[in-house]
């Protein structure tokens, strides 16, 4: 029996990955990076080098307070293996660093009992799979199909610094990252921005076959990501960025669902001189069964709001989550959910 087994974002949690914070650090300075992530900064003002102390060590003890808090529910929690990531990464095109292993959410996709690893739009996380190759390899013996995506070739002609924001990801090979992507059984969500461009959607089509239909969302969110501008929180139920998603241009198979609007979050702060993620990142929420959330607690009109809609908060905290671009949704990775395929249109 497949240990990988994920339909929705909200099927009752059983097997989950959570990240980890060792080693991580800002990459070198490329144009992949400058063009992704700080297209509105010279070159010389990207940070670079390994992350403060004081929030790698926080950070850390907080991903174990969240894998105690999980473990107690009954729920199998995995940890990416560790690894240097001042090791430098080498094509004939190329050379850079490493990132992080914090947000296992980015790289890899699971979809029914598949898990797909995908073609991240960043040189420096090209080779992050082999975080978790041991539990791929366990994953694939247990009966899970394991496939990768091409591997991008993520020349300088791929990015566009001067292309407004959603643009700047060019469409010569597919890319994307799999945080560009939510599961709502037979329809799958797929934000083409600058995390995820045309081909990506396509070849993601294609692999999942005519089971399921991938959704292509344009004018949605110009930069990276999706899962701070739509949660779904059970069947029929939203949370919406009421700053990016309107009437307009909300994905056509989501307009019969209930919303909830974000309310105004509050700011938790950042260090250094400039935050990775916007206040929105309050919004990321690890659901862990249908209308039951793992939020920040640093956010009661959030949590007020859910409340009024029977959704189950479990208050918790990490600290750094704008400094690191990645709240609860982020650093998770869910392996396997119970329940079956189903459509929900």
């Amino acid at each position: 029996m497949s240990l990988v087994n994920v339909h929705n974002e909200w099927d009752p949690l059983e097997e989950i990955i959570v990240g980890t914070m060792a080693g991580a650090r800002i990459p070198a300075r490329a144009i992949d990076l400058h063009t992704v992530e700080y297209a509105e900064l010279e070159r010389d003002q990207i940070p670079s080098g390994p992350f403060p102390s004081k929030v790698v060590e926080e950070t850390e003890g907080e991903l174990e307070a969240l894998r105690d808090e999980l473990v107690s529910m009954g729920i199998t929690v995995r940890r990416p293996e560790k690894r240097d990531h001042s090791a430098k990464i080498k094509t004939p095109d190329w050379e850079t660093d490493s990132f992080y292993d914090y947000c296992p959410r980015d790289g890899l996709l699971t979809v029914g009992n598949t898990v797909i690893e995908t073609p991240m739009v960043l040189r420096s996380r090209f080779l992050e799979p082999l975080s978790y190759k041991d539990l791929m390899i366990e994953y694939f013996k247990s009966g899970a199909k394991w496939i990768s995506a091409p591997k991008p070739r993520l020349l300088d002609s791929m990015y566009d610094l001067a292309a407004p924001a959603g643009k700047r990801l060019l469409d010569f090979e597919p890319a994307f990252d799999a945080a560009n992507v939510l599961r709502f059984g037979t329809d799958i969500l797929y934000l083409v921005s600058d995390s995820g461009n045309e081909l990506g959607w396509k070849w993601l089509q294609s692999t999942l076959g005519d089971e399921y239909t991938v959704h292509p969302c344009r004018n949605l969110y110009a930069s990276t990501h999706v899962d701070s501008t739509l949660v779904p929180l059970r069947p029929g139920l939203l949370l919406i960025n009421p700053s990016r998603v309107s009437e307009e241009n909300i994905p056509d198979f989501l307009r019969g669902w209930d919303r909830i609007e974000c309310p105004e979050l509050n700011d938790i702060g950042y260090v250094g001189d400039r935050p990775y993620c916007s206040v929105w990142i309050g919004m990321n929420l690890l659901v862990i069964g249908p209308g039951r959330v793992i939020a920040d607690k640093r956010q009661p009109a959030l949590i007020r709001a859910l409340e009024k809609h029977n959704v189950e908060v479990i208050p918790m905290q990490l600290t750094h989550s704008r400094t690191l671009g990645g709240g609860f949704h982020c650093a998770t990775l869910d392996i396997r959910r119970t329940g079956q395929l189903e459509t929900y249109r």
